[in-house]
């Protein structure tokens, strides 16, 4: 190691966070080995953007577990449509609207709860994650005796375009999988939206928000008990969103990630 290299004394706290903290300096800037670093985490956060979404490989997985996917795609032609168009991402471009269409009119009755999975700015974070979340939250819904939809499959979505699906669907409720925006340390981010009578034109006011759902961040198995306490007291409530918090009792899961451990700070 260089003499000039100054080791800051905060490195201990390195231990307990992926946070660019503590990373000491060579003069009056940072060491080699830590810009070298931020360059290479900077490349993965632009690489999960661009990474294409295999949709139909999503859907053969879903497959192989016995369930049902609708493959579907926003009105956003093509990724570099969809970065600088957000609105077209949050509908379905027409021949996705006829396939829901069509579909309910084989299901008149609706479902209570329709499950959306769409790439985001991560389809890294879906690919990832959505299936091992999905696996933990159905266990639980069927519990409930709720009727699910297939899984409908998005390509190029924004969040908005769960609303559409569902009010297609004519389901009560839903939850969309989608990837979040890749940060400096956590390009695999998966978020969870849920909307309780959700429908076209509806905004962020009426959506209630999971985010950082990976392995080093919220677990598979809180973010499930998180979003089953919301859908509860939305059947119960008839609402979602702003008016509805999250005030779910935790329970000691047992780990899938360190947020199963609990809070840090608060421990003994």
């Amino acid at each position: 190691m260089s003499d000039s290299f100054i080791p800051n004394p905060w490195q201990e706290l390195r231990r307990l966070t992926s946070a660019r903290i503590a990373l000491g300096r060579a003069g009056t800037s940072l060491p080699t080995g830590a810009q070298l670093d931020f360059q290479f985490a900077h490349a993965q956060a632009r690489d999960a953007v661009h990474l294409p979404f295999d949709r139909d490989g999503l859907g053969a997985q879903l497959a192989e577990r016995g369930r049902d996917a609708l493959l579907l795609h926003s009105a956003a032609a093509d990724r570099d449509t969809y970065l600088q168009r957000p609105d077209l991402g949050r509908r379905l471009n027409e021949e996705s609207a006829e396939i829901l269409r069509r579909h309910a009119d084989r299901h008149p009755q609706g479902y209570d709860l329709a499950v959306v999975i769409a790439d985001g700015l991560s389809s890294l974070a879906v690919q990832r994650h959505s299936l091992p979340f999905l696996e933990r939250l159905e266990e639980q819904v069927r519990n409930e005796g709720w009727s699910l939809s297939p899984v409908a499959l998005v390509q190029q979505g924004r969040v908005a375009v769960a609303d559409e699906v569902a009010e297609l669907l004519r389901a009560k409720m839903v939850v969309i999988l989608i990837g979040e925006r890749p940060g400096l340390s956590s390009p695999d981010s998966l978020g969870l939206y849920f909307t309780w009578a959700p429908k076209v034109g509806l905004n962020d006011a009426y959506r209630n928000c999971i985010s950082n759902v990976r392995l080093e961040g919220l677990s598979y198995g809180l973010a499930a008990h998180r979003l089953l306490y919301l859908m509860r007291e939305a059947c119960r409530r008839q609402l979602s969103g702003v008016n509805l918090k999250d005030e779910a009792q935790l329970p000691a899961l047992e780990g899938d990630g360190p947020s199963s451990r609990g809070n840090f700070l608060l421990g003994g």
